[in-house]
């Protein structure tokens, strides 16, 4: 499922840079300007993440608990860079259609491999992993069928909190599966365990409020292109 997903996007974003690069309004580029633009600081950030999702992967297969230690490090600094790539992109006035396209895609890949990580590890009901990925093939179909109307489809707010809470479930559950893991446990390792363990409250709050506001977003992602779907 994972390698559609990213294979659609893959095509949604090639579509719109082709129909760029053929649009009779668009100048003759600059190499030097494009080349600025199209491998800006936040694209670059954006890459990044996508080069941690790879290190979570390896980590997790390794089963143990330096694994999961280096998947929590490197989920941790992609989370951090969800929000960074964002905010120097529109600091710097550095928004392009790359980015856009770009960093939900990178968002998609690590929260699709972590749920289907801990749906394996018992963490999260199989069903809210499917409806979360669901909801990730349904925005990616509606970013294409836009891309060739010459349309890009941004992030919302409700996507943006709804990836906020999908992250702090990440960090939680793999704060529990090392911590659980740990039999000599200091008061800080313990704290940890109680706080992250499944019937806490945050975990079982970011698990339900991620299903949730990942309905809620996918709903509205379909509200706002009923118009693109009727043409």
């Amino acid at each position: 499922m994972a390698s559609g997903l990213i294979l659609a996007e893959i095509r949604a974003l090639g579509s719109l840079l082709d129909g760029n690069l053929q649009s009779k309004d668009c100048p003759p580029i600059n190499p030097e300007t494009h080349s600025t633009s199209f491998v800006n600081l936040p694209n670059k950030i954006t890459f990044a993440r996508l080069v941690l999702t790879i290190v979570f992967i390896a980590a997790t297969s390794w089963g143990t608990t330096s694994g999961h230690l280096v998947a929590l490090i490197a989920f941790i600094l992609a989370a951090a860079s969800d929000w960074l790539d964002g905010y120097l992109a529109r600091k710097l006035g550095m928004v392009t259609s790359l980015g856009k396209l770009l960093d939900p895609l990178a968002d998609k890949i690590l929260i699709s491999a972590a749920f289907i990580y801990f749906s394996y590890k018992g963490l999260c009901p199989v069903w809210i992993t499917t409806v979360i990925i669901a909801r990730e093939f349904l925005v990616t179909g509606l970013r294409q069928i836009a891309v060739e109307k010459g349309q890009v489809i941004a992030a919302d707010s409700l996507g943006k909190w709804k990836t906020t809470f999908q992250l702090t479930f990440g960090i939680t559950a793999l704060v529990w599966l090392i911590s659980s893991c740990d039999h000599h446990q200091g008061t800080l390792q313990q704290n940890l365990k109680l706080l992250s363990h499944p019937e806490s409250i945050l975990f079982l709050v970011s698990l339900w409020g991620a299903f949730g506001l990942t309905l809620l977003s996918g709903w509205n992602y379909l509200s706002q292109s009923r118009n693109l779907l009727r043409e």
